[in-house]
């Protein structure tokens, strides 16, 4: 018995410290299956700031991959001599120090991790909620939501993005994940939400 209760909490304890990417990060449904602790928490996310799970899941895989500990990559002077890296970014949700300073501080979450899913997904959510409530733009509109992530707020208000086709090509990509995400999640949330 004795035996049988640190399995389960080994387990528990192991798939709450998930570190390595979904195998395949373009289905919701075996993704949640491989991490059912992640659809908890983008569910929570998703009923404390309003932002459906889809739109949140498809701007952190833009943005890591599912890495817990990605980074944007350092660069090389001459091709050899490694550099400092041009922006704070890091983790699940590729923050900046400043801002996830300021999500920790305005979301009341001070021990927040941007290695931790549960705290990043709550920050994507945090942080497109304030998008929403600072320029009206909706919840569940991927596109504009993405690019005022990448952008900033200030960034986007000055209309950054039109400069950059490239970022315009990523935010559609992002748009179109999502969409596919929730028509995903539709057909197997009964079977999540069971395992919950």
């Amino acid at each position: 018995m004795y035996n049988k209760f640190l399995s389960i909490v080994s387990l528990t304890l192991l798939s709450a410290c998930t570190t390595v990417p979904p195998k395949n990060t373009e289905n919701i449904c075996q993704i949640f299956r491989e991490n059912v602790d992640w659809y908890t928490a983008t569910l929570n996310s998703a009923q404390r700031w309003g932002v459906p799970i889809a739109v949140q899941m498809a701007i952190i895989n833009q943005e890591s991959a599912f890495k817990a500990d990605a980074q944007p990559p350092i660069p090389l002077i001459l091709g050899f001599i490694p550099w400092f890296r041009s922006s704070s970014a890091y983790g699940y949700p590729q923050a900046k120090d400043e801002t996830w300073d300021e999500y920790q501080h305005n979301a009341d979450n001070n021990w927040a991790s941007r290695e931790d899913f549960s705290d990043s997904c709550d920050f994507v959510a945090w942080y497109c909620d304030a998008t929403h409530k600072k320029l009206g733009i909706a919840n569940n509109d991927t596109l504009n939501l993405y690019l005022t992530y990448h952008e900033g707020i200030t960034g986007f208000k000055r209309s950054s993005y039109a400069q950059k086709p490239w970022l315009l090509n990523i935010a559609k990509k992002v748009q179109q994940r999502a969409k596919r995400y929730d028509a995903q999640l539709a057909t197997c949330r009964e079977e999540l939400d069971a395992k919950k």
